[in-house]
């Protein structure tokens, strides 16, 4: 690729993951239903796994607040072309452990969005894997940008 292509690419998976981060914030910080459930049946799940309440309780209370600062952060680090590498690697983080607990807990893929028992279709995950992927693809692009820049200074 082109340097003028890869930044392009760049810009465009910013464009979808930063979306993504933000668009999700207003369920996070409004203790809106869907993220009420979702962190009840985590925290549900980690009870049932026998770890401490000192863990799984804030977790249910305070766990959308928690994680919802961390993509806002992330968010913010992958708008700055300087910072893009650090926002990449932090969404990485944050969407490994929304995608651990899709995978590996009774919340699924799936997912229950509301009393009523209504579900959605399992968007949220495929969201989460997607915006992984193109900050995966970001951390490779910018890693070499980065090792290239320092070689050129070595130099």
């Amino acid at each position: 690729m082109t340097p003028k292509q890869m930044q392009i690419a760049s810009y465009a998976l910013v464009g979808w993951s930063v979306f993504v981060l933000v668009q999700s914030l207003f369920f996070k910080f409004s203790g809106h239903e869907e993220t009420r459930i979702i962190f009840t049946t985590i925290a549900a799940w980690m009870a049932g796994i026998g770890l401490p309440a000192a863990i799984y309780a804030p977790f249910e209370s305070i766990g959308g607040y928690v994680i919802g600062g961390a993509e806002l952060v992330a968010a913010g680090l992958l708008l700055l072309p300087k910072t893009r590498l650090y926002g990449a690697l932090l969404t990485i983080g944050v969407l490994s452990g929304a995608i651990f607990f899709h995978l590996f807990t009774p919340l699924g893929v799936v997912r229950v969005v509301d009393a009523a028992g209504n579900t959605d279709n399992g968007e949220l995950f495929a969201m989460a894997c997607s915006v992984w992927l193109a900050c995966a693809l970001l951390v490779a692009m910018h890693w070499w940008d980065a090792r290239r820049a320092a070689t050129r200074s070595a130099d």
